[in-house]
């Protein structure tokens, strides 16, 4: 875990700016420490070699407290599926996965953000109330490695004190469900204490419509349309 070393620590305070969620801050004593409860693991104060002294160091860290670097440090792999960045396959990529496919939605809530993070007791909050709805949590998300029921949105009660940067809940559901889904998540935004943003993925019609966004504004969405496409990196899965 990040530490700082007290006896080369000479208070200049350069590290602080830098931390991603304000864990780091000055002592009595003019020292600058970590505040262990509010720091992610993203590393961020030890790649920056913004310390003169080189006081900034990392600790091993154990299970569960290794989820915060997992789901923090862009830089680490995640185990689950292979990919770096908190291991998501973006969504963005359905062009080429067709992971949604007509008639069903998916949808990314990503809880937390630099400068505020994320507990993983409001991730279980929106997953909870998601499940009732019976939406499917998708299994090529590495969430999925922190259930211990993804029927009920139960995670697993080790991890639930731990915090990281952000993390993205993705789920699928039949297109009919949306207002539901929509009304769960205005409902559960009360109760979270962090900010989460919330992305659509659905299929573009042949002549480049989406319909979705409609269905969304009735729904008092406003929506920001926006839309990537893969220029040839992966392959095309005809149906």
């Amino acid at each position: 875990m990040a530490r700082i070393d007290q006896e080369k620590c000479t208070g200049c305070g350069d590290c602080i700016p830098v931390c991603t969620v304000g864990a780091i801050q000055m002592s009595g004593e003019g020292k600058a420490h970590v505040d262990l409860d509010a720091c992610v693991e993203c590393g961020v104060c030890v790649r920056s070699r913004v310390c003169p002294v080189n006081a900034i160091y990392m600790q091993k860290l154990e299970y569960p407290r290794i989820l915060r670097r997992v789901f923090s440090d862009p830089t680490m792999t995640h185990k689950l599926t292979g990919i770096p960045g908190r291991g998501t396959a973006e969504v963005k990529t359905n062009d080429v996965t067709l992971r949604y496919d007509w008639g069903y939605y998916g949808m990314c809530i990503e809880l937390g953000r630099p400068g505020v993070g994320a507990s993983l007791r409001d991730v279980e909050k929106v997953t909870r109330a998601l499940a009732e709805l019976g939406v499917e949590f998708v299994e090529e998300n590495p969430l999925m490695g922190l259930f211990e029921d993804p029927s009920r949105g139960k995670l697993k009660e080790e991890v639930l004190g731990e915090r990281v940067l952000s993390l993205i809940v993705e789920v699928k559901f039949p297109s009919e469900l949306l207002p539901k889904v929509i009304e769960t998540l205005k409902k559960v935004e009360k109760e979270v204490d962090t900010v989460f943003t919330v992305g659509l993925i659905t299929r573009i019609t042949p002549e480049g419509g989406i319909p979705a966004i409609s269905q969304l504004e009735q729904l008092g969405v406003a929506v920001r349309p926006n839309a990537k496409v893969n220029m040839g990196l992966g392959r095309v899965l005809r149906r």
